[in-house]
């Protein structure tokens, strides 16, 4: 098994959960594993291949391993298409896929169910004055707003500790506020996580008025020194928050080179900043 597939297993059951990427019980193939999407009962587990020299060449998604809970019928061999088009579609040479391919499937995923639950021929389901007791209240999409526009990094991870940036262009300190909120309320991993450090820099409407600020999340100095980044690369009218799942062991110092780093490569991702060098590159305007 390749360094580069270890810490991917490391990175996924970090952001998803335990046991998201495992060995298969069943198969004596120390090349196949089992990856369970990420769901709420409703999503299919599959047998996945890695092949020795993975990431040069893509791995195999072999089959269905086992159906979601709540899955519908025909529903696992949608959830088995759509994650081989995710693969087909992320997968670079040399480069490990399966976090982008995960993200993917989400998303189709989400389309998926949503049109599922569309009423046909334009009607509108009855109201009902009695919440399902099996159904827990949860915050509408209008209430949390729009998807913000995040980039995402690679996750990295870094003796056991993972890492996840994502970033987007803002344009007030509000609006800052609120896709960080919504980032909260949505998504349950990152509310989850040890630390969600931010920093952001808006230029004002007023000419020679400028914003800006951070927070640490209780990584002590992290804020200020993923701003003190920000300024360097002369970054404005956007924000990032990097997610740290802590791994148990301490990094030091070290935890600011890697929050940096994990930054620096949402801002590349998004097209703020170039391959190489260390600045200088200014967000275009929206």
């Amino acid at each position: 098994m390749s360094e580069a597939l270890l810490d991917e297993i490391e990175a996924i059951n970090s952001i998803y959960g335990d046991a998201t990427l495992a060995h298969s019980p069943q198969d004596p193939d120390p090349t196949i594993f089992i990856l369970t999407l990420p769901g709420d009962g409703d999503a299919a587990s599959l047998r996945l291949q890695f092949p020795p020299s993975y990431p040069d060449v893509p791995p195999t998604v072999l089959a269905t391993h086992s159906t979601g809970s709540a899955g519908k019928r025909g529903s696992a061999a949608r959830d088995l298409t759509l994650f081989r088009d995710a693969v087909s579609d992320v997968y670079e040479p040399g480069q490990v896929c399966l976090f982008d391919a995960i993200e993917k499937v989400q998303e189709l995923l989400a389309a998926a169910k949503s049109d599922d639950d569309e009423p046909e021929d334009g009607l509108q389901p009855a109201p009902s004055d009695h919440p399902s007791p099996t159904q827990p209240p949860t915050p509408s999409s209008a209430l949390l707003g729009p998807e913000p526009p995040w980039t995402l990094s690679l996750p990295y991870t870094e003796s056991k500790s993972t890492f996840l940036a994502r970033c987007a262009p803002v344009s007030s300190p509000s609006q800052a506020a609120s896709y960080l909120a919504h980032l909260l309320a949505s998504d349950k991993r990152v509310r989850a996580a040890t630390h969600n450090i931010t920093a952001w820099r808006i230029r004002g409407a007023a000419a020679g008025t400028s914003f800006q600020d951070c927070d640490d999340d209780g990584e002590t100095a992290a804020g200020g020194r993923l701003l003190h980044l920000m300024q360097l690369m002369d970054l404005w009218d956007c924000m990032v928050v990097v997610t740290r799942w802590y791994g148990g062991q301490k990094l030091g110092p070290r935890r600011f080179a890697v929050i940096n780093q994990t930054a620096r490569d949402a801002f590349v991702r998004a097209g703020w900043v170039g391959e190489e060098g260390g600045g200088g590159g200014k967000k275009k305007g929206k």
